[in-house]
């Protein structure tokens, strides 16, 4: 149900969705590589960054999405999951639409602690697409809040959802299912209609990526069993491979050329005559089960530990070996952005860091607490501004 009418975007002049180069579009950005362009890294760091604003918007550890300046965010509200577009400058509300949502019951609400969506919205083709914790897979206009169509699949894994959709060639892909066994699932964008269907194990909680590997364009996706990369077109499967911990990895597949790194070992998919083999490149030290991590460089950044324990480490993305890992504990999870030139890592412990890539060892630039509660969704860095979701607000900072 739309609680904000179509009508009053409208009247804002808000009818075109215009992108721009600082778009962030869905998870991990418009590559879902974490890369950041536009940001100049100052001279010299401010003392402390400048908010701008704060809304309250709802519990959950999803991410927001940027695109033009508009900001969208994915929440629980009492017994509702509800997406907001907001104006980007102001904080200000432009739409909203909600619906009944299940609740997130134990062991996965982490005593009460986690009680929202873990899948971050998708936006492309003015069209804001998410997944809901009980399986709900939403479509709206991106400009109206107008629901164009919604398929409740009534499926979820022990730890209800958690991977992010994917929107490309006019089709949204969600990995959808329950222990034991789920589909990954293209849906046409403008009519929910089924384009096609790859049915496997059951959905792990990290997302899938849309790559092009030796020329075929394809999905890599985690199931609870292992990696497995299927036609964009067609849905088929191309090729298989164990993972390690699959069926509890929240990482995002990582992908360079033609090699797949997936909770800290690395794989290379190659032609094999009319199809594709997957072979084992390494295994490396850093385990990031809990964390995707950002390559830069033929490099790896990110969080290995699990718990409070989580630490910033540095892996070359060639072997596997470790270069170097960080002695400061930073929480339970976290995330690393390139910014070209500068690494900023934010953390759950609510800390913002940046830090210098390349280097013998950890080098700190700058540290800033970014929020008063925790900070488990990732950021949006576009230009000078940050966007920061904690437990159940957005807030925009600038670094001035």
């Amino acid at each position: 149900m739309s609680i904000r009418p179509a009508f009053l975007a409208v009247a804002l002049g808000l009818s075109v969705l215009t992108a721009t180069a600082d778009d962030w579009p869905q998870w991990r950005g418009p590559n879902r590589d974490n890369h950041v362009t536009g940001f100049k890294a100052p001279a010299t760091w401010p003392k402390e960054l400048t908010q701008k604003w704060k809304v309250t918007v709802g519990d959950g550890l999803a991410s927001p999405a940027l695109v033009g300046d508009k900001v969208y965010v994915f929440t629980r509200q009492g017994g509702d999951e509800v997406t907001r577009c907001l104006d980007a400058a102001t904080g200000k509300e432009i739409w909203a639409d909600k619906y009944e949502a299940v609740a997130v019951t134990r062991p996965a609400d982490g005593g009460g602690r986690f009680i929202g969506p873990r899948s971050s919205p998708a936006v492309a083709d003015g069209k804001v697409c998410t997944l809901g914790v009980g399986g709900v897979v939403s479509c709206l206009d991106a400009v109206t809040g107008k629901v164009i169509w919604r398929k409740d699949t009534k499926t979820k894994p022990r730890f209800f959802t958690s991977s992010s959709p994917v929107i490309a060639e006019g089709v949204c892909v969600v990995y959808i299912g329950a222990d034991g066994k789920g589909q990954l699932t293209a849906f046409d964008l403008a009519t929910g209609n089924e384009k096609w269907k790859w049915t496997g194990a059951g959905p792990s909680y990290g997302s899938p990526v849309v790559a092009t590997i030796a020329g075929t364009p394809q999905v890599v996706a985690l199931t609870s069993e292992n990696l497995v990369g299927v036609g964009l077109a067609d849905g088929k499967l191309l090729w298989q491979a164990t993972s390690p911990k699959a069926r509890y990895q929240t990482s995002t597949p990582v992908v360079d050329g033609s090699t797949v790194i997936l909770g800290g070992t690395a794989i290379t998919i190659e032609k094999s005559g009319d199809g594709f083999a997957a072979k084992p490149a390494w295994k490396g030290q850093a385990s990031h089960q809990y964390n995707t991590p950002v390559l830069v460089d033929g490099r790896l950044y990110g969080l290995t530990g699990m718990g409070a324990s989580g630490k910033l480490y540095c892996q070359d993305a060639k072997t596997g070996m470790v270069i170097w890992e960080d002695s400061t504990t930073r929480g339970e999870c976290g995330t690393v952005l390139d910014a070209g030139g500068v690494l900023l890592a934010l953390t759950s412990n609510s800390t913002l860091v940046a830090f210098k890539p390349g280097a013998k060892d950890y080098e700190e630039v700058a540290k800033y607490k970014v929020a008063e509660t925790p900070t488990w969704a990732s950021p949006i860095l576009a230009g000078n501004r940050l966007f920061v979701k904690d437990k159940d607000s957005l807030i925009l900072w600038t670094i001035e």
